[in-house]
């Protein structure tokens, strides 16, 4: 093994199977804090090689600043005393996905609904409009289309989706 400024290097493959179990320990711990707040819940995590984790939370009616640093700091504390990571070789930023991220969750379209959204099909297709209704399987957005301005509701399903941002509107 090479050791490089505190981190240690390690063939993809096996990063990537480690990586798994890393995020599911991690997940568990997360879910865990989360527990208390019901409005609350784990979006994402990633992890780089350099064990940097990045950890996206939302809320059902968004999520304050100090409340990720809260949890940002208890996390912290859990990851350090776990010894998930050997020696504390970790770094750890959380923070909401922002608008820049595509919709993930079920919770995070039902989040949005009256907002205007950007949706990408599997096909390539991009529909945009205001997500007006979120079922289990689908979301039915209302896009205007042509000089007239004409409104027309068009059904997606989920399963034909390959990402959904918010759109941002001023």
């Amino acid at each position: 093994m090479i050791q490089t400024k505190g981190t240690r290097e390690r063939p993809l493959l096996v990063f990537c199977m480690a990586n798994e179990q890393v995020i599911k320990a991690i997940r568990e711990l997360a879910e865990g804090l989360l527990a208390n707040n019901p409005d609350d819940f784990l979006v994402e995590i990633r992890i780089k090689p350099t064990n940097n984790i990045k950890l996206f939370i939302d809320g059902d009616k968004g999520i304050p600043v100090d409340k990720l640093v809260s949890f940002n700091r208890k996390l912290y504390a859990l990851l350090e005393t776990s010894e998930i990571f050997p020696d504390n070789d970790f770094s750890l930023e959380v923070s909401s996905p922002g608008l820049d991220e595509p919709l993930k969750l079920h919770r995070q379209y039902l989040k949005n609904i009256g907002r205007k959204v950007e949706v990408t099909l599997l096909d390539g297709a991009v529909k945009e409009g205001t997500l007006l209704t979120v079922t289990d399987d689908s979301i039915t957005i209302e896009e205007t289309i042509g000089k007239k301005k004409e409104t027309k509701q068009t059904e997606l399903k989920l399963n034909e989706i390959k990402h959904t941002k918010v759109c941002i509107v001023f």
